[in-house]
């Protein structure tokens, strides 16, 4: 199966059309519209096509239909949600509803996450992806100081850098859990 992968940053037109990135329409395999739905964590609307609906209709039928967890969750997937036609050069056309939820004014990033694909504006996008970056940082760290060697070390990152920025990088590393430790 295909997936969502890169992220790419596409000019919205004077009437509100922006292009579907190359890569994604490939994944989209065609299909005429694509479904959108806005983020309750993050100014960011997630989109996909008839798979990501698929699979949001699947959690759904798992809930019991007469329970507060149904009626919030099916507002957000279902309500709040938008179904935008893809036309045949590839473009949609940003709703006023995602266009204020997102912040997104000229400008889109698009951003593959496997199933799916999230628009962003682009300024937001890349203080997410530093915030984001970080996190992995830190979490890889973590991993490094409980004995996972392969963590740090065996990153295709870290073996880009010269030899000795490794080392130096990894003695730096071992003085802070050092610390960490007393």
């Amino acid at each position: 199966m295909d997936r969502f992968l890169s992220n790419t940053i596409n000019r919205v037109d004077k009437k509100g059309r922006v292009s579907i990135p190359a890569n994604f329409r490939t994944v989209l395999a065609g299909q005429s519209s694509i479904h959108i739905i806005l983020s309750v964590d993050h100014p960011v609307a997630e989109a996909g096509g008839a798979d990501f609906m698929e699979a949001n209709l699947r959690r759904l039928s798992a809930m019991d239909p007469f329970s507060e967890e149904y009626e919030m969750w099916s507002f957000c997937l279902l309500g709040d949600a938008d179904e935008i036609k893809v036309d045949t050069e590839g473009r949609i056309i940003l709703t006023d509803h995602l266009r204020a939820h997102t912040g997104i004014e000229d400008e889109v990033a698009f951003v593959g996450r496997g199933h799916f694909f999230q628009l962003w504006e682009p300024k937001r996008f890349n203080l997410y992806r530093e915030a984001a970056r970080e996190k992995v940082r830190l979490m890889r760290r973590s991993l490094s100081s409980l004995g996972d060697s392969t963590s740090q070390s065996n990153s295709p990152a870290s073996q880009a850098q010269p030899a000795s920025s490794r080392a130096g990088a990894s003695a730096n590393l071992q003085m802070g859990n050092k610390e960490q430790d007393t």
